[in-house]
């Protein structure tokens, strides 16, 4: 199934059904995060009015639905080793198992980076210590997956990948 995943940028009108969203939902929620801080809140986008706001920032490629995955600053765990603050971490971490779920529903996504965060911040009324880190758009993929093998061509190898005990 991982294999199998990819980018989705061209989705069906066809909504979302409810029961596949709160598995998805579920999977974020049961995601590890650093001493189970549980930092995140999502924002469930279904509505027109909503995506349109996201719109005004980002390319969503039309999906029926948006999740914006925020990270709370105020209650992320940091590394004690540097003072590093886990919230991306966390956030990113919970993204990647709501985006696998949907994946073994028969879903596509597309984890989205390129929006502006301030945009996000005011059209969703977000408090200062949440922030928006990123957009993963949900829905039916219309466009024509890539073959799992696309892999052995636009990743890297494990050997250039991986190094065992030391550089």
């Amino acid at each position: 199934m991982v294999a199998e995943r990819y980018s989705v940028r061209q989705y069906e009108e066809k909504k979302v059904e409810e029961e596949k969203l709160n598995a998805i939902l579920e999977a974020g929620r049961v995601a590890p995060s650093a001493h189970n801080s549980r930092p995140i809140k999502l924002i469930v986008v279904q509505s027109a009015e909503g995506l349109a706001k996201i719109k005004k920032t980002a390319n969503i490629y039309e999906a029926p639905l948006v999740i914006i995955a925020c990270g709370d600053t105020k209650a992320a765990a940091v590394r004690p080793a540097d003072g590093r603050p886990l919230v991306d971490v966390d956030t990113s971490i919970v993204t990647d198992h709501m985006m696998l779920q949907a994946c073994a529903l028969g879903l596509g996504t597309c984890w989205i980076c390129a929006f502006d965060p301030q945009s996000i911040r005011k059209e969703f009324n977000l408090p200062e210590h949440l922030e928006p880190v990123n957009l993963l758009a949900i829905g039916y993929a219309a466009d024509k997956p890539l073959s799992p093998e696309k892999h052995d061509q636009r990743r890297k190898t494990i050997a250039e990948l991986v190094a065992y005990e030391t550089l």
